[in-house]
């Protein structure tokens, strides 16, 4: 029978990588702990490591062992955590954003749960990779994002669509004037551009390349509420999804020009293939609108 004492142990030292750190760390002795590492591998009939230097070094069986081991451990922390919030009168949703994603945007997302005396919602905002982390070790239970995380056969995440948003060409009324085209305006006014490395921002330099269009710079962000507030400001036409300066377009401070056809911005969900998925999830995700809306 496989013993999950020793599997832990093993995983210990697999990622140390000597069996003094890890004995440390465990407070055991270095012999008690090599012991226990041999037993699981008489266990599973292979060894785990093999000695280079002063250090051990996972075998192909001990690379392969340590998947299956944290894949494991993944899914009792799951049970751990989902067992923990059982009977309890409020439920959590733990929901981390990126940093720069419009926070009108992730109102939007939330709004099936705003009022709700039995939801608690936590909110964390942060970089794309320190999200994921989270939401590896489910301290999150989904990532907001326009930034798709790769994915390959071997991925956990589970990546959801929530909507593509058309970008305009959005600022004060007396930078948008009237009767002007909007290659006019892109030709003629400073602008307001999300920085290069974005997917939103790549589409906009193809479209001015394709149309010939040398456009003037006024400012780049990375942060869609920095581009609200350079459009409100008056720094010039912003290139973002109107839903960033909703409140803006709707009292008439600031006015869509045109939307930019071929351009749009899509928001992503990110949820980890779980064995017992915060069941808020679904009832938060089949309340998203409709892709485009």
């Amino acid at each position: 029978m496989l013993n999950l004492h020793h599997l832990r142990l093993f995983r210990a030292v697999a990622l140390d990588g000597t069996l003094t750190g890890a004995a440390r760390r465990l407070n055991l002795s270095q012999s008690a702990l090599s012991s226990q590492v041999r037993v699981l591998e008489a266990a599973l009939g292979h060894d785990l490591f093999e000695r280079r230097g002063r250090g051990l070094v996972l075998t192909e069986a001990g690379r392969i062992a340590l998947d299956h081991a944290e894949a494991i451990f993944r899914t009792a922390d799951d049970l751990s955590a989902t067992l923990r919030e059982t009977g309890r009168g409020r439920r959590a949703l733990r929901i981390g954003a990126l940093a720069t994603l419009s926070r009108n945007f992730q109102m939007q997302f939330l709004r099936p749960l705003i009022g709700r005396p039995d939801v608690e919602v936590v909110l964390r905002s942060g970089m794309q990779a320190e999200l994921l982390r989270g939401l590896e070790g489910l301290s999150l239970d989904v990532v907001l994002t326009n930034h798709a995380p790769a994915r390959d056969a071997a991925s956990l995440w589970l990546v959801h669509r929530l909507a593509d948003q058309p970008v305009g060409l959005i600022g004060l009324p007396r930078l948008v004037g009237s009767g002007r085209s909007p290659d006019e305006l892109l030709r003629s006014e400073p602008l307001v551009l999300p920085v290069p490395e974005t997917a939103l921002r790549a589409d906009f330099d193809a479209l001015m390349a394709r149309s010939g269009i040398v456009p003037l710079i006024a400012a780049e962000a990375d942060d869609m509420a920095m581009l609200r507030l350079l459009a409100r400001d008056g720094a010039g036409l912003a290139v973002i999804p109107p839903i960033v300066v909703r409140d803006e377009l709707q009292a008439g401070t600031l006015i869509e020009a045109a939307q930019l056809g071929g351009i749009s911005e899509t928001f992503y969900a990110v949820t980890l293939q779980r064995r017992f998925p915060n069941p808020l999830l679904a009832e938060v995700l089949t309340g998203q609108d409709a892709p485009g809306s």
